[in-house]
């Protein structure tokens, strides 16, 4: 009985530590997925940098109560649920699930936690919507590029125009 005790205390401690850890947690319902397509999502979530796990709910309501996150609690953490941890970035749990529920619409997604804020289902898919870093990142280059691409344009087109005033 004691081990039973002490073995779940180390799991709720280990999932403590990935909560604080992680800039990203996202709640799925994995019902109905076959071995082969859980077996595809998690080498997925390796390839995004994101860890995947099964832990039981009453051992992450302890762990989210610990951290302060009162939303996983008895009436949302229920049914056969995973966690998605992300580390790095705080978006790819939640690119990595949308992708995969549009080709496996059996799989849910449930809620989620991003920089220690509570997020619904229907929020969580709006982040899933945000490109990568490094696209926006292109963006933003692209867009400060314009302008000074537009300028050293006009002041050439003045010197062609100089130039052939004089000739």
């Amino acid at each position: 009985m004691r081990e039973a005790i002490q073995m779940k205390s180390q799991v709720v401690a280990e999932i403590v530590e990935k909560l604080q850890k992680s800039s990203s947690t996202i709640v799925v319902d994995y019902k109905g997925l076959t071995v082969e397509e859980v077996t595809e999502l998690r080498k997925k979530m390796r390839e995004a940098g994101v860890e995947y796990k099964v832990y039981k709910n009453t051992l992450v309501r302890r762990a989210a109560k610990e951290v302060g996150i009162a939303e996983f609690n008895d009436e949302l953490l229920v049914g056969t649920n995973a966690i998605a941890f992300g580390y790095d970035d705080p978006i790819a749990p939640a690119r990595v699930i949308k992708e995969f529920m549009d080709a496996h619409p059996k799989m849910q997604l449930k809620m989620g936690v991003v920089e220690g804020t509570f997020y619904n289902e229907a929020q969580i898919v709006e982040f899933a919507n945000i490109p990568p870093r490094e696209v926006l990142l292109a963006k933003l280059l692209g867009s400060l590029k314009a302008p000074m691409s537009n300028f050293v344009y006009l002041l050439d087109a003045l010197v062609k125009e100089k130039e052939g005033q004089e000739a």
